[in-house]
């Protein structure tokens, strides 16, 4: 995959993520062939910051925010879109989870429903 290409894919995924909810950079890559979350990562890292991409709600798989410049910031996007965190500083996954992609992105990416659904499934064995 060349580099960056992938970009607009991480973007529009993660604008698919609604008010009140996160998903894992693993969540999207999962969803994208030949995306790691490493990947996905480094595409909300080279967003402009005019960029209306909710990057906010992409967490780790354990619902913490990666310690970088823009933290604090996150933070702050989350708790007012209502998010409240653990004791740990975490996003509590079980609560906040993505449930994943909208019936437009799926058919707009052309991925089989089913396998779509395949995907997910595997999220919540995981969690």
């Amino acid at each position: 995959m060349a580099p960056n290409s992938y970009f607009p894919q991480v973007y529009k995924l993660a604008d698919d993520v609604p008010k009140g909810c996160v998903a894992s950079y693993g969540m999207l890559a999962s969803l994208l062939p030949g995306v790691t979350a490493r990947m996905v990562g480094r595409a909300l890292a080279h967003l402009k910051d005019d960029a209306k991409t909710p990057w906010h709600r992409i967490v780790n798989s354990s619902g913490a925010i990666a310690p970088r410049p823009g933290a604090a910031e996150q933070r702050e996007r989350l708790k007012a879109e209502g998010m409240a965190f653990r004791k740990n500083g975490h996003v509590d996954m079980k609560v906040y989870a993505w449930s994943g992609p909208s019936q437009c992105w799926i058919e707009k990416s052309g991925v089989d429903p089913i396998v779509v659904m395949e995907i997910i499934s595997g999220w919540r064995r995981r969690g």
